[in-house]
């Protein structure tokens, strides 16, 4: 196992067999423990944890219903009554099996019942192992608005085991390979390159990788865990990404993953005008993001409608709209603002790209 620690977590990568999870299980062995789990995790994953885990028979599953449009406190409401009726309390201890859907919701769903009970996560998909359970950020959506209700309250304790990538379909690789390419763009150029042609499940299982993604956001977080400065940093392509994924959840849902690759190849378009970017960089970041995600053209009506969501992005300040923006592959700068004028230039610019890789 390998053991990325911190004042705020601990993450472990490697066979969950040979993690520390064991004994946890066995100091709540007279307590009550919940299983959280979607459809998917419940078919695919489940049974391999409590063959492994004993323990974890006795428990209590609740089983949340799949999906991004699903992360809502309709659904926290009924959850929070089952573990009333269950007869849980702070003393017990919540297990998120699944994706970035289970581990924000189910961090949100602990850290609020009966003021905090004690929860793990076991992200099964490459957007929950490198982004979602670390740094303890958990949260559900308000309508259209992402992650908009949240808590800041870090689990016990991560355990990352590739071996659940095994159950992912093609998509989810690409879902979780946005915030890999993040990490590189925002912090380290060498990962850039060694990730930029990426494109099998061998590739995206690279524990060596994902150890780097992890400890790029741990190191982040250790220094800013209330997102008042560096932190900020980790939503480059969020500012225009959710909003694009926000605007697309009641009609025809794209994946956080696909929002964020056309945020982030937005984003790095205004950087250029606005904070140096190179052209020629640009067009590398440009080249990796059309390789892999297919480009939306939008309408005018389209873009009225996302800048509008852009308005309740939670890192504007007094009405006005602050991204992060790219110096260079490596290099970013938080608390940039963007005009209506700038985002629509670049959201047309998409557009284009679209007509030009589709």
């Amino acid at each position: 196992m390998r053991v990325i620690s911190s004042p705020i977590q601990d993450v472990e990568v490697g066979n969950i067999a040979d993690s520390s999870l064991e004994k946890i299980l066995e100091s709540y062995s007279d307590r009550g423990i919940i299983v959280i789990v979607d459809q998917n995790t419940h078919d695919l994953c489940l049974e391999f944890l409590i063959t492994t885990f004993p323990q974890l028979k006795k428990s209590e599953i609740i089983l949340l219903p799949v999906g991004e449009e699903n992360k809502v406190m309709e659904v926290c409401m009924q959850v929070w009554n089952a573990f009333s009726e269950y007869g849980f309390g702070r003393r017990d201890l919540v297990l998120n099996l699944g994706g970035g859907v289970v581990t924000d919701t189910g961090g949100f769903l602990a850290s609020l019942y009966k003021r905090g009970m004690d929860f793990i996560h076991i992200p099964t998909s490459l957007l929950g192992m490198i982004d979602a359970s670390i740094g303890g950020k958990n949260g559900i959506d308000l309508n259209q608005y992402k992650n908009q209700l949240g808590t800041i309250s870090a689990p016990k304790r991560v355990f990352v085991d590739p071996v659940f990538m095994g159950t992912l379909p093609e998509a989810e690789f690409y879902n979780g390979y946005a915030e890999m390419l993040k990490y590189a763009f925002i912090k380290d150029k060498h990962l850039f390159n060694e990730i930029k042609g990426f494109s099998k499940e061998k590739d995206f299982s690279n524990i060596d990788v994902i150890v780097k993604c992890i400890q790029i956001k741990v190191d982040i977080v250790d220094g800013d865990l209330y997102e008042k400065a560096e932190r900020k940093l980790l939503n480059f392509g969020h500012t225009v990404g959710h909003a694009i994924e926000g605007y697309f959840l009641e009609s025809v849902p794209i994946s956080h993953g696909h929002a964020v690759a056309l945020g982030m190849c937005a984003e790095a378009y205004l950087s250029m005008d606005k904070v140096g970017l190179s052209k020629k960089e640009y067009k590398q970041i440009e080249e990796v993001l059309t390789r892999v995600y297919p480009f939306i053209k939008f309408t005018d009506e389209d873009i009225k409608a996302i800048i509008k969501l852009m308005y309740n992005d939670k890192k504007n300040e007094s009405g006005k709209i602050y991204s992060v923006l790219l110096h260079g592959i490596g290099s970013s700068t938080f608390h940039n603002e963007l005009l209506e004028s700038e985002i629509g230039k670049a959201l047309l610019h998409i557009s284009m790209l679209s007509d030009i890789y589709n």
